[in-house]
């Protein structure tokens, strides 16, 4: 099980064939496991009210709930940044200028910080400087993304993007000139790539993977995950234009996503030890948003209060749950029932487990959301769930592909 204080770093790897880009991924400690370390994380929490995964998935209210609408420029968007994410090394203009970047499938922009930006944040981090690149266009069209403490404003622009040694041309992406809040000055990213469908971008233009498939640079129109935590510093891997298929095993679940913009699919139901059941009250179950931007897994807060009572989960003065350490290997098996095939997690794969001033802490790896839909309650499948399975997402067929992890990739782990 992953630790909440691991974010997982990615290290590209080049010389790959042509159309398949693979991408490694490293662990290093995460902005909530700093702060709680520097005695801080309370006192951040108490500055950032606003719930995370309700302005994340803003879109997912029904219209009416105008004020939770995006605007015209501005969105409401609060990454969960603080706990797991994947990063990885892009370039940008010629000469290069690199950055680390998020690779989150619940967006679909490209930002990074400008060489104007005027905060703190910025200052602690890579800068593009526009007046260094010879391939860039300005744009000159503004956007922002609202975040729990504020504004995300910027310009956009378009340059050359390099992932690995896959080249995209005139990359639109934005240039942020303000960055707010106190977790972007402890974080280790530079910037987003958001991996979700164009509907849920904020910048107009073709997100990267949209340009990656319009400019032929892919085998097939697909990028899967392969996410673990064994400890030895490897956190798994991101294929672009394929999926490898030594870290799964046969068949593939297809789930087809049932609205564009996130990763968002059907969920028959949630159950734990067979006793206790969710989203099958309703006869069109739940929604669930496919999420690698997110650590936990989120739903509606009256099931997940319940379902922390049963594992016997106790809350913190910090808004989280904890669970007697001793009792991990004895917690029930909470299951996801998804196009008729059941995925289980033992209490070792859903608790997280930290250490603080030489003591363990585990940390349920449950958290309440509020996200109303008219398709039904919303969950949210982030990287508790993801790390257990291999993940297929199809671009070309609409579709989530999931598929039991092979030993042998367990095994692997090692020699990456």
């Amino acid at each position: 099980m992953r630790s909440a204080g691991l974010i997982l770093i990615l290290v590209l790897h080049l010389g790959f064939s042509t159309g398949l880009l693979r991408v490694a991924l490293r662990q290093y400690p995460s902005v909530r496991s700093r702060l709680r370390a520097s005695a801080q994380l309370e006192e951040f929490l108490k500055q950032h009210q606003p719930d995370m995964f309700s302005r994340r998935y803003v879109q997912c209210f029904p219209p009416a709930q105008h004020f939770l609408r995006p605007g015209r420029r501005v969105t409401e968007r609060l990454y969960n940044f603080m706990d797991a994410q994947f990063f990885g090394q892009i370039s940008l203009g010629r000469p290069e200028q690199n950055f680390t970047v998020v690779f989150d499938t619940g967006s679909s922009d490209l930002w990074v910080p400008s060489s104007y930006c005027v905060t703190q944040a910025c200052a602690l981090h890579n800068k593009f400087k526009a007046f260094e690149s010879s391939t860039y266009t300005h744009d000159g069209r503004v956007f922002g993304i609202h975040y729990g403490s504020g504004h995300l404003l910027g310009v956009m622009a378009r340059d050359e993007l390099k992932v690995g040694s896959v080249r995209v041309q005139n990359q639109v992406f934005g240039e942020a000139v303000y960055e707010p809040g106190f977790s972007f000055v402890l974080a280790q990213f530079d910037g987003v790539l958001g991996l979700g469908f164009p509907q849920l971008a904020e910048e107009k233009g073709s997100p990267v993977f949209d340009t990656m498939m319009e400019q032929n640079m892919l085998d097939q129109p697909v990028f899967s995950f392969y996410l673990t935590n064994n400890g030895s510093g490897f956190g798994g891997e991101l294929v672009f234009g394929a999926n490898d298929e030594s870290r799964f095993l046969p068949p593939i679940n297809w789930i087809p996503v049932t609205q564009k913009g996130y990763w968002q699919i059907k969920l028959d139901a949630v159950k734990v030890q067979g006793a206790l059941s969710f989203s099958d009250r309703s006869v069109q179950g739940c929604q669930a948003i496919v999420d690698t931007g997110t650590s936990l897994i989120g739903g509606p807060a009256r099931d997940i209060l319940i379902l922390q009572q049963f594992i016997g989960a106790t809350p913190t003065a910090n808004g989280e749950f904890v669970v007697d350490c001793v009792r991990v290997s004895s917690l029930p098996v909470v299951s996801f029932l998804i196009n008729s095939v059941e995925y289980s997690l033992s209490g070792e794969q859903y608790v997280r487990r930290e250490t603080l001033n030489n003591k363990q802490i585990c940390f349920s790896g449950f958290q309440s959301i509020e996200v109303p839909s008219p398709a039904g309650p919303v969950w949210i499948l982030g990287d508790v769930f993801l790390s257990q399975v291999y993940s297929i997402y199809d671009r070309g067929e609409n579709r989530v592909g999931l598929a039991r992890l092979s030993g042998a990739s367990v095994e692997s782990d090692t020699h990456i």
